[in-house]
């Protein structure tokens, strides 16, 4: 198991870029390897065994994170003892250049992958595109994606306008369209919101065999940060490191979001918003009884008065 002596410990919260990048590379080299690759992605490994966690991952996702400033991977390495490979980007690449592609060809070559009894894949948005994407070197490993984009090419994706930097990148060729490159995984879970249009459908276009699309409705376009919030998006990545991971599994684990407000505040606008106040009174009496909150107690009273009023009348 990895030294947690070796800076596994070490807050890396308020530092500029540079600052940021230079700390990451002292604990990566003590504990394992920090590469550059071309001007906008690096990747760092810490290799131990037998479970190896490759993560995509934004400087500025990690850096607004309000935890220790510290890849995801890192909890999994100082707890579990496991391996973990994270890809780093300058902003939102979907991790496309050449020094990337060349990088994940010389391990696959090298046999790297091979070592592992188990190998996960990680990313959420154009970093889950990356997960899926280069899941390829390692077959039958374990996907999780969180509202990635299957790809965006304007040949395949024309109808997703979201990002209209990424209409110069090309997404043709090697490690290209992600939903083929997962489906030489053992099972790819897709996380998504269900009511968010285009994430939809870039879930819908990763439907294989082997894929497990898992819903979350009213989790909203950045599901990523409601998971970590929840505490369940490592236990889900533990899962899928043992293996064990489901549908069935997740939203057992989801369960927590019963008790995840922001989650909650999603619920009660939409459901106001369609205007059924007899739904929308039974959701403030549940929260309100089991999380004690008083916004809720407040609006359910303004429902049982409004009703007592006759104003709920259609």
């Amino acid at each position: 198991m990895q030294d947690t002596a070796n800076g596994f410990d070490t807050p890396m919260l308020g530092l500029s870029r540079d600052q940021w990048l230079t700390q990451l590379e002292q604990v990566a080299d003590a504990n394992g390897h920090f590469l550059p690759l071309g001007k906008r992605h690096w990747a760092t490994l810490m290799e131990d065994k037998p479970v190896l966690l490759v993560t995509f991952e934004t400087i500025d996702s990690i850096q607004k994170r309000d935890d220790t400033g510290h890849p995801l991977g890192w909890e999994l390495v100082r707890e579990l003892g496991w391996s973990h490979l994270c890809i780093l980007s300058d902003g939102d690449t979907w991790f496309r250049d050449p020094e990337v592609i060349a990088y994940f060809d010389r391990l696959s070559d090298d046999g790297f992958f091979d070592e592992f009894d188990e190998v996960v894949f990680y990313g959420a948005g154009s970093c889950g595109y990356a997960a899926a994407a280069f899941s390829i070197v390692a077959p039958d490993a374990q996907v999780v994606a969180v509202r990635p984009q299957a790809t965006l090419s304007p040949r395949l994706a024309g109808w997703d306008k979201r990002f209209p930097r990424a209409r110069k990148i090309a997404f043709d060729g090697q490690y290209g369209f992600a939903p083929d490159m997962a489906a030489a995984s053992d099972r790819c879970f897709v996380i998504y919101d269900p009511t968010q249009a285009m994430d939809a459908v870039h879930a819908a276009l990763f439907a294989r065999e082997n894929t497990v699309l898992l819903p979350t409705p009213h989790l909203g376009a950045v599901p990523e940060e409601d998971l970590l919030e929840m505490q369940i998006l490592y236990r889900v990545l533990v899962k899928a490191g043992a293996g064990t991971l489901s549908r069935a599994a997740f939203y057992k684990l989801y369960r927590a979001r019963r008790a995840h407000v922001p989650y909650l505040n999603r619920l009660l606008r939409k459901v106001s918003q369609k205007k059924r106040p007899f739904v929308t009174a039974l959701l403030c009496a549940n929260v309100a009884r089991r999380l004690k909150e008083p916004r809720y107690l407040r609006h359910l009273n303004a429902l049982v008065q409004d009703a007592d009023q006759g104003r709920l009348a259609s």
